[in-house]
């Protein structure tokens, strides 16, 4: 068995085009002198994650080619303009085998979510039946973690843009709320108005 260290994989969403941004894929956003994945990778890392799967689409060559990801294991989501479902399916399938107990999701837009929120949310995995997820002011945002007892029915019901969200609806009494809204900020980089965000 995998010890305690390996048992919660980082599991980043990184395939997105960036419609509402004139079509600039959210992974190559840049934000403190680095890429956006970059930075949703390296808040996995240092919350504890040695296992980071990065699910890739949108103009995937370039963000092989620009990005830091060594170590990291790349995903090709080649369904990813059907939506954020796709890709968290891909990645969680990319999980199965590998030892991994629980997935810990990121999406690659949230920067002002680090590794303090992340940690909080990794720190509450127990076993393969954790279902774990950030809250802001009571209200569950990202990122969630999944334990493997659930990737079957998350895959079942992720579709479009909705991801876990309906699984976690239908699974509400279980999901331990853990509030990260002293340490991080849950803003998505969707639209013009939010480049703002970006330093």
């Amino acid at each position: 068995m995998a010890d305690n260290e390996d048992q919660v994989a980082g599991l980043l969403l990184a395939a997105g085009g960036g419609r509402r941004l004139g079509g600039r894929p959210k992974a190559l956003l840049e934000h403190r002198g680095h890429l956006l994945v970059e930075h949703a990778v390296e808040a996995l890392r240092a919350a504890g994650c040695a296992r980071v799967h990065v699910v890739l689409g949108a103009r995937a060559e370039e963000v092989r080619a620009r990005a830091a990801l060594e170590g990291c294991v790349l995903v090709d989501n080649p369904e990813w303009e059907r939506g954020m479902g796709t890709s968290l399916r891909a990645g969680l399938a990319s999980l199965s085998g590998t030892g991994a107990r629980a997935a810990l999701v990121s999406l690659v837009d949230q920067p002002g979510i680090g590794a303090e929120a992340t940690a909080r949310v990794r720190a509450g995995y127990r076993d393969d039946t954790s279902l774990v997820s950030a809250a802001y002011a009571g209200r569950r945002g990202h990122p969630v973690l999944l334990g493997a007892a659930h990737w079957a029915g998350v895959g079942a019901t992720a579709t479009g843009d909705r991801g876990a969200r309906a699984y976690l609806r239908d699974h509400e009494a279980e999901i331990a709320l853990v509030e990260c809204g002293d340490v991080a900020l849950p803003y998505d980089i969707d639209t013009s108005a939010d480049l703002r965000h970006l330093e």
